[in-house]
């Protein structure tokens, strides 16, 4: 990665931001709001990935209030050149299976791969493993339609370019909150293949209605069934099929053996993730009895078709274990996926769980420990309207705690926030996404690559460290430059005068201390100006 001169100007704009934890709003109050639009800015930074060029005389002329609600019905918003944009991608709109077909290394390649490798023996050489691989991915080449990576990058691509592009940014925001909460991870398994159905089908579809609606649809999603191994959960006392049975059925090979002494069967990674991550929260209430008696309910929701390449949910009565089960202290009675189903609706109409999905959303919208009272009312809207996303969310970015003073800037961009706002500030061209998508797996957020099912935080002290800071600088810088292969940005960057590029690309307004440093700066190098205001510690809040 390009490393700018200059590292006295970047040290001295870091060091204006928070150390990790910190909690203070930045920037300081002296921080002046251009042209009495306060509210305007704050809205477009909390509610979409930040204002672009003309997007404040838009909301302007629209009035706050209007352009929140017509953000909270996105259906009835046109964003036709966001389309076509993303129909340039060749995979994010195929179907599961379609992905499968034709970007998974066929099967027959890869027995000839081990039938190589046993042919080669441990003498080959170097010059004879290599040559061996070169034959392989040139057999490979001829009969896939491309490969794995293109399906991961061309996710990542089409993430960026909605979050840049598309008019219906709340959709965006809403989206990116429901993957992170209902995480999977593109690098395990077939689950890259997966991911697009899943957020096309699953997330989006479901992003504004019943919560409860969502949660069942993520519980069938052949992406979480796999990534949370709930596919494979058995009853270990019945005479189910085994674990090795099951995967050789359905990728033509069996696992690897199970550690002496462990018994195959009851997997509990689902169970425990959706009573502590996805409803009630890790205070919620439940215990490890409560995640076993789920565990057992939910065996048999499994995959079908993974070795036909036809991926779909399926109940198998032959992995599912039998009998009556207690869950928070209710009795479920034995009845095969009626069981799973009643476990869904318990969870998704829990007190814990309105309170834990309020203070999420409340977190992402208002602040890193939002208001008890506005956590209190948001859960209120969620058990009298069953749960219905939409008007909890209406309940939270249109209180008086979301356009409350201290609420303003009160929030760290993540990597994701940062690069997207940057683009849609300074009005810039993406026609490749790969570059900006290594950069943010460097600063810590690879986009669909985060293994634990915690998702990426969203609070102050995942993101504000020494090196996490510089790595934003010098992508900003970077970017301004021009250095950043696949994006381009207007020439007038480069040219524009002090005043009117942080006018432009901070329209919130800047601190003395930053006033004074981009001074100093813009006299020696005027040329790193906007990458400076870009790295500077206002633009890191929303």
């Amino acid at each position: 990665m390009t490393r700018p001169t200059g590292a006295s100007a970047l040290l001295a704009i870091a060091c204006l931001l928070p150390p990790p934890g910190a909690s203070s709003a930045l920037p300081s109050p002296g921080v002046q709001t251009a042209g009495g639009d306060a509210l305007a800015v704050h809205v477009l930074n909390r509610l979409a990935y930040g204002p672009r060029p003309g997007d404040l005389e838009e909301l302007r002329r629209v009035g706050v209030d209007r352009w929140i609600e017509r953000q909270l019905r996105p259906e009835g918003i046109e964003d036709r050149a966001l389309e076509t944009r993303l129909a340039a991608l060749r995979t994010v709109g195929l179907s599961s299976a379609e992905l499968l077909e034709g970007y998974e290394v066929p099967r027959e390649v890869k027995r000839e791969a081990q039938e190589k490798r046993a042919a080669l023996g441990d003498d080959a050489t170097e010059a004879q493993r290599e040559q061996a691989k070169r034959e392989l991915r040139a057999r490979a080449r001829a009969l896939m339609d491309g490969s794995p990576r293109e399906v991961v990058e061309e996710l990542q691509a089409a993430k960026l370019l909605r979050a840049v592009y598309g008019e219906r940014q709340l959709d965006e925001v809403m989206a990116d909150f429901w993957l992170n909460h209902f995480n999977v991870y593109a690098g395990k398994g077939p689950v890259k293949f997966l991911l697009a159905e899943y957020e096309r089908d699953v997330i989006r579809r479901h992003a504004w209605g019943r919560f409860e609606d969502l949660l069942r649809a993520t519980a069938q999603s052949p992406a979480m069934l796999f990534y949370l191994d709930n596919w494979l959960s058995a009853d270990p006392e019945g005479g189910a099929p085994t674990v090795a049975g099951r995967v050789r059925s359905l990728f033509g090979r069996p696992p690897a053996p199970a550690p002496a002494g462990r018994r195959r069967g009851l997997n509990e990674n689902y169970a425990r993730e959706i009573m502590e991550l996805h409803t009630l929260g890790v205070d919620g209430g439940y215990t490890q009895k409560d995640v076993t008696e789920v565990a057992r309910a939910f065996t048999g929701w499994t995959i079908a078709g993974l070795r036909q390449q036809k991926p779909a949910f399926r109940f198998e009565p032959r992995l599912h274990a039998g009998g009556d089960k207690v869950v928070l202290g209710q009795r479920i009675r034995s009845g095969g996926k009626g069981e799973g189903e009643q476990v869904l609706h318990m969870l998704a109409t829990h007190p814990s769980t309105a309170r834990f999905i309020s203070y999420k959303l409340a977190r992402r919208f208002v602040a890193d420990e939002p208001p008890a009272a506005l956590v209190d009312r948001a859960a209120r809207v969620f058990r009298e309207t069953d749960g219905r996303i939409r008007d909890v969310v209406r309940a939270i970015v249109t209180s008086p705690e979301f356009r409350a003073p201290d609420a303003v800037q009160a929030k760290v961009k993540t990597p994701l926030e940062f690069v997207a706002s940057a683009l849609r500030a300074s009005g810039a061209e993406l026609q490749d996404a790969r570059a900006l998508s290594r950069r943010l797996g460097e600063m810590g957020m690879g986009l669909y690559m985060q293994q634990p099912p915690t998702g990426y935080k969203d609070t102050a002290e995942a993101w504000v460290s020494t090196s996490g800071l510089l790595a934003r600088l010098n992508l900003a810088l970077d970017l301004a430059a021009g250095r950043v292969p696949g994006v381009r940005l207007p020439s007038t960057l480069a040219t524009g005068a002090p005043e009117t590029l942080a006018a432009r690309l901070v329209p919130g307004g800047l601190g003395q201390s930053t006033r004074q440093t981009l001074a100093r700066e813009a006299a020696a190098e005027p040329a790193r100006v906007a990458g400076l205001l870009l790295g500077s510690p206002e633009f890191q809040r929303r």
